[in-house]
C-alpha cells in the first residue's frame, strides 16, 4: 500500500526533506552514476509528491514543477521510486498520480517531461508522446515527452 503526500517545499517536514534527498541520490547519482549538482535550487519553486510505504519508507517520489517556473507546461521530474520498491508497479502509481496531481494542481496545461529515452514507452502508456529530438543528459539518453491538454 502506498500513502501518497502532495505539498509544497515550505511544507516537507525536515524528515521528509531528508529521505527525497537521500532517495534521490540514492538512485541518480550513485546508481546511474551521475556526477551532477542533483540540488539545484528549483526544490522551494516545486511542489513535492511522496509515496510512503506502511513501514514509513519513502519508496516513490516526484517533483511537480508549476507551470512558468521552468517552461509553459507543468513539468513532471526527478521521478524515482526506490530499488526496494521495483517491479511491483510503484512506478506506475507515482506517475498515475503525478498526472492527476498536475491535472488537478493546474487545469488547463499540459504537461511535460524529460524522460530517460529507454523509458518512452512507460510514458507513452500514460498519454506523453515524444516533443523533442532525443539528447543525452549527464550521458545517459532522454527525450522531451508531453502530455496534451484532454
Amino acid at each position: 500500500m502506498m500513502n501518497w503526500t502532495c505539498v509544497p517545499f515550505a511544507e516537507l517536514t525536515v524528515q521528509q526533506l531528508h529521505d527525497v534527498l537521500r532517495l534521490r541520490a540514492e538512485v541518480f547519482v550513485v546508481e546511474q552514476h551521475c556526477v551532477f549538482l542533483e540540488i539545484d535550487g528549483l526544490d522551494p519553486l516545486t511542489w513535492h509528491l511522496l509515496g510512503v510505504g506502511d513501514d514509513g519508507q519513502l519508496l516513490a517520489y516526484t517533483r511537480l514543477i508549476p507551470p512558468g517556473v521552468k517552461a509553459p507546461d507543468a513539468l513532471i521530474g526527478r521521478v524515482v521510486t526506490s530499488p526496494a520498491a521495483r517491479g511491483g508497479g510503484s512506478g506506475r502509481a507515482l506517475m498515475a498520480e503525478s498526472v492527476a496531481r498536475c491535472e488537478a494542481l493546474w487545469p488547463g496545461h499540459a504537461i511535460t517531461l524529460h524522460a530517460q529515452a529507454h523509458l518512452e514507452r512507460f510514458y507513452a502508456s500514460f498519454g506523453f508522446a515524444p516533443s523533442g529530438e532525443p539528447y543525452v543528459e549527464d550521458g545517459i539518453p532522454h527525450i522531451e515527452m508531453r502530455k496534451p491538454l484532454p
